[in-house]
């Protein structure tokens, strides 16, 4: 249950009864100290502004209008006119006991389920997939197993880079080796070497810069040899994505690749259409879109170019056909792009444009979800110590690596396999946490003490938190399944634990209406904070049987809703640290 939804709609109710116009926000928010309550409506003032009446007295009249008395014990007026509410410590407790029994955590699924395409990852196939690409996966992931558990239908696409210019200089360099009798997939096993040499052979020999260019051109007219040569470097290229993905525990499949030269045979149409429709001008030779919603404060106009002079097609172009064919053969209602806040700009132009020609429905939700870079501690792009770009593979062996040292000082007689498995689960949990907990929209610097710490936000206090409560559960040597007596709820700290577990239909909701996944980080953190406020004031295995049971079921729901917090995170749990 949310019960903040619950909320907002009876008071909405009451506020529209009461007088106020239709679609009046309540604006119900959870209260950020105890003495205002546990919810606090703020949707008042608003109102009563534009009805022009005293704020404290339209919220009487919606009070002596609203009825909580199955969910609140108290109900008051504070301040200018905010409605400030405090629920009712037996449904509390009922309603804490009916949510351990559901394994949803009592989150309901969608009444409408929606047709979600989520894009994300998208990493260029020319090279390895490097830390550049790490926030556009994991926070796109995250977003995509939550959308997932409240019952849509979601479509994962991964929008790989896999044609253009610079993929004849690769095939050249493949096609020499091959001439060579050189194992290509040995070379190929370092993609960032190989472009570079690829590259040196492209800047310093005139011979392989022609034969790279004739690829090119071969490699778009669909010539057989080339095709063939293209594929197998394709899918190596795959594979080593594929790899990281499995290293990271995202739930990527090379199913979900959609690349770019899917959409290869269409933008001749795509650009036909839009000439078809009057919305093409040619400017230098080239075929543009001047759209005046994107007119600067002297008029100029940014324009979209979809063909280049020579002929050339460019990525708006690829992106319109890929929002043709998701409209109309994915048939989406709702449309994600995880790309970085740099391409800002440029999916304002696509989506107006998009619906300009008639390529989406009007009533179909794009929505750009742009993100921060990851920095270094110098303040500019997170680089390795020799000064280039971190390849995301090594930087999450080194995160295992780290956190396998960390745990080893802490437990020195646990096994070496437990040891190197803790060590993985932290190590990739941490870079992951570190990343999902910021904002998506802000940059964050990667700092390798920080996300590994045991305190504070992070992956290890969590890990350890969830651990340290299935170390308690098992240590009653209680079957927790035969546990069905009465919630307890007589201390604070009881109380405002039950008031957090209540809570995280909200997180999750959260989560999918904005995309960002630092909304259920924020709600775990001050999960496991509360809980431990909670063990340290109320003790659990020495209390008499009926308050032990009590206690017992906080903790074990405390648990159930960390891991699957953690699990719609796409982060592993561990029993024992």
């Amino acid at each position: 249950m949310n019960i903040q939804t619950l909320l907002n709609t009876r008071i909405q109710d009451a506020m529209i009864i009461a007088g106020a116009p239709e679609g009046s926000p309540a604006i119900v928010r959870q209260s950020a100290k105890v003495q205002f309550g546990d919810y606090q409506a703020n949707g008042i003032m608003g109102v009563a502004k534009k009805l022009k009446m005293n704020p404290r007295e339209f919220a009487q009249t919606v009070l002596d209008r609203l009825d909580l008395s199955d969910i609140a014990e108290k109900v008051e007026i504070a301040g200018p006119g905010f409605i400030n509410i405090f629920l009712k410590t037996e449904w509390m407790a009922q309603e804490v006991a009916r949510v351990l029994l559901d394994a949803r955590l009592d989150v309901q699924k969608v009444n409408q389920p929606q047709t979600i395409v989520v894009d994300y990852s998208s990493p260029n196939l020319a090279k390895e997939m490097h830390v550049g690409h790490l926030r556009s996966t994991v926070i796109g992931d995250s977003v995509v197993r939550t959308l997932e558990f409240l019952g849509h239908h979601v479509i994962r696409q991964n929008h790989v880079g896999d044609w253009g210019t610079q993929f004849g200089m690769l095939l050249a360099y493949l096609e020499r080796l091959r001439k060579e009798n050189t194992a290509v997939s040995m070379v190929l096993s370092d993609l960032e070497v190989f472009y570079r040499k690829a590259k040196t052979c492209f800047d310093e020999d005139s011979e392989f810069a022609v034969r790279a260019r004739e690829l090119v051109v071969e490699l778009q007219s669909g010539n057989e040899q080339c095709l063939a040569l293209w594929d197998e470097f394709i899918d190596i290229s795959l594979t080593h994505c594929e790899e990281t993905y499995k290293m990271l525990g995202v739930s990527l499949k090379r199913e979900h690749v959609m690349p770019e030269s899917a959409y290869n045979d269409d933008l001749p149409t795509v650009v036909a259409e839009l000439d078809e429709q009057g919305l093409l001008k040619e400017s230098e030779g080239a075929k543009c879109i001047f759209m005046e919603e994107f007119a600067n404060k002297d008029g100029e106009i940014t324009p979209v170019i979809v063909q280049k002079t020579g002929g050339g097609f460019l990525y708006s172009t690829t992106d319109l056909a890929a929002l043709r064919f998701r409209q109309h053969t994915l048939g989406f209602d709702r449309g994600l792009y995880f790309v970085d806040a740099r391409q800002s700009l440029h999916f304002q132009q696509i989506f107006t444009l998009g619906r300009k020609a008639g390529f989406v429905k009007a009533e179909t939700r794009l929505e750009h979800m742009p993100f921060g870079t990851v920095m270094g501690s110098d303040g500019k792009p997170f680089k390795t110590r020799s000064g280039g770009v971190a390849k995301l593979s090594a930087l999450l062996e080194e995160a295992q690596e780290r956190a396998y040292t960390l745990v080893s000082s802490k437990n020195p007689d646990m096994a070496e396999d437990e040891l190197k498995n803790i060590g993985r689960v932290v190590g990739i949990a941490s870079v992951k946490y570190a990343d999902l907990s910021k904002n998506r929209t802000s940059d964050y610097v990667f700092n390798w003490d920080n996300m590994l710490s045991f305190e504070g936000n992070t992956a290890p206090y969590l890990l350890y938190a969830y651990s340290r409560i299935a170390s308690i559960i098992k240590r009653s040597d209680i079957n927790m399944d035969t546990l069905n007596g009465p919630l307890l709820l007589n201390s604070d700290q009881e109380r405002a634990l039950s008031v957090k577990l209540l809570q995280f239909a909200e997180s999750v909701d959260q989560v999918a209406a904005d995309g960002m996944p630092h909304f259920m980080c924020s709600y775990l953190y001050d999960l496991a904070g509360v809980f431990m406020t909670f063990y340290e004031a109320c003790p659990i295995l020495t209390s008499e049987a009926e308050v032990k049971a009590s206690r017992l079921l906080l903790a074990a729901n405390t648990a159930s809703t960390l891991k699957k917090g953690l699990e719609l995170l796409g982060i592993e749990t561990l029993e024992r640290m």
